[in-house]
């Protein structure tokens, strides 16, 4: 009974569905009034209408307006600055004959030989290399003589008991003799005014010892420079 029940409800509830009016779906069309309402198209101004018809008459193309160069970038503008001073600094390169000419005209500089009748007083050097004396050992004799007379620096060398005596001795000697010859002065009449020792090359050598060992022996060596002046009158 209940399904017949339903089965009827159904029907009834078709046929009323049925029964209704279909609502129109679609909306309604566009009225001609909001049609006429949109604005009208901008008409051209009277003077570009005028400027139109001119450039159809002369069968031309109205003028464009010209844009503007863009301005250049001070960079750039710097830079052409830079190169153009840079050119204008840089000499004009000259030929050899120029160069020619230019050294006939500079005087050649003139060499004078010092003579000890000048303010300055000559100068007299005479250095001693590879001498086999121990730097410390020479120094030690070049203080003791250093400032001193000719003749007193030859006295105190001369009995001396240091090695290096000797040889500081014979590099006294060989200046005076420079002066002499070279500079036309009295040998007798000088002064140490300065003596340096230098260390030069060391010679390595080695002891043999026992056990098959073996100890280093430096042998050393030095550079000995002398500067005589000669002494001033009172």
């Amino acid at each position: 009974m209940a399904d017949e029940k339903d089965k009827k409800e159904k029907k009834d509830s078709k046929e009323s569905k049925a029964a209704e009016p279909k609502a129109d779906k679609k909306p309604a069309k566009k009225t001609a009034a909001k049609k006429e309402s949109k604005p009208a198209a901008k008409k051209d101004s009277p003077k570009k209408e005028s400027a139109k018809k001119d450039a159809k008459d002369s069968g031309d193309k109205p003028a464009k307006k010209q844009k503007s160069a863009p301005k250049a970038d001070k960079k750039e503008a710097k830079g052409k600055d830079d190169k153009g001073e840079k050119a204008a600094k840089k000499p004009r390169r000259r030929g050899k004959k120029a160069d020619a000419k230019a050294a006939e005209k500079k005087p050649a500089p003139s060499r004078r030989r010092r003579s000890h009748d000048s303010d300055q007083l000559p100068v007299v050097r005479a250095t001693a290399k590879y001498v086999r004396v121990a730097p410390r050992k020479a120094r030690l004799v070049a203080d003791q003589v250093r400032g001193l007379h000719i003749e007193q620096a030859r006295a105190l060398l001369s009995f001396s008991p240091r090695g290096a005596a000797r040889d500081i001795q014979k590099l006294i000697d060989s200046a005076a003799a420079n002066a002499e010859n070279n500079h036309d002065l009295i040998g007798d009449e000088m002064k140490i005014t300065s003596i340096t020792v230098d260390e030069g090359p060391t010679l390595r050598r080695f002891r043999p010892r026992a056990l098959g060992r073996a100890t280093p022996i430096n042998k050393r060596t030095s550079h000995i420079a002398v500067a005589l002046t000669p002494v001033e009158d009172d």
